[in-house]
């Protein structure tokens, strides 16, 4: 935590895995104009990659393993619970694996961002560079939404594109895409830590206007 600035808004990130994103957004949190702070890491896998990098980033963990709980419901009430003792002013989703409850979404809305690796709203869910291989697109890429109940279906703030290649793989183009993850989340995050986009009933608000469609960071 950056004691040095205790108003600064404070990002709680939960993830699953190796925490890619997760190390991009610290890494954007260090720089000195950046206006808000990552305060912790929550994570559903007690072996999570993402548990280690935030130990050497000083950022504090908590663990809550959804193989503990008899349903989603439990599972989500003791998520809540954690995330509370925080007071978060922002929850940024980065690659964090499961199937949020309504009541999860409801007790954060308008405070929860998810990242997903398509251009929705094409290819909600898993396996989604196969699927834009098999469809034959030219262009695929990462879109971050705020977070609703349904499953990848909430408004979406900001895209970008990659180009598919004729020889590009399932493996390629996950590298590919992520790297713009790398770029476009914290530009996000810092959106949202400036007050500059907010969610309404069902859109997104940008410096107080309706935002008629997701920005968008082209190939290059």
């Amino acid at each position: 935590m950056n004691a040095d600035q205790p108003t600064l808004p404070k990002i709680l990130v939960l993830a699953s895995g190796s925490g890619t994103n997760f190390q991009a957004l610290v890494d954007a949190s260090r720089e000195r104009d950046f206006p808000g702070q990552v305060i912790a890491l929550g994570c559903n896998q007690p072996k999570a990659f993402a548990l280690e990098r935030a130990a050497q980033a000083n950022i504090e963990t908590f663990v809550v393993d959804h193989k503990g709980f008899g349903s989603r419901d439990e599972f989500d009430a003791a998520l809540i619970a954690h995330i509370l003792r925080y007071s978060p002013d922002v929850i940024v989703l980065a690659g964090f694996m499961r199937i949020l409850t309504p009541s999860f979404v409801q007790a954060f809305r308008g405070k929860l961002l998810n990242i997903h690796p398509s251009l929705l709203p094409k290819y909600t869910g898993l396996n989604t560079h196969q699927r834009a291989l098999d469809a034959g697109d030219n262009t695929h890429g990462v879109s971050i939404h705020f977070v609703t109940e349904e499953l990848d279906g909430g408004p979406v703030i900001a895209q970008a594109e990659v180009s598919v290649m004729p020889d590009d793989t399932s493996e390629s183009l996950a590298e590919k895409v992520q790297l713009k993850e790398h770029l476009l989340y914290p530009i996000v995050v810092r959106w949202f830590c400036e007050g500059r986009i907010q969610l309404g009933s069902d859109y997104v608000l940008f410096d107080g206007q309706v935002m008629e469609k997701p920005m968008r960071l082209s190939d290059s």
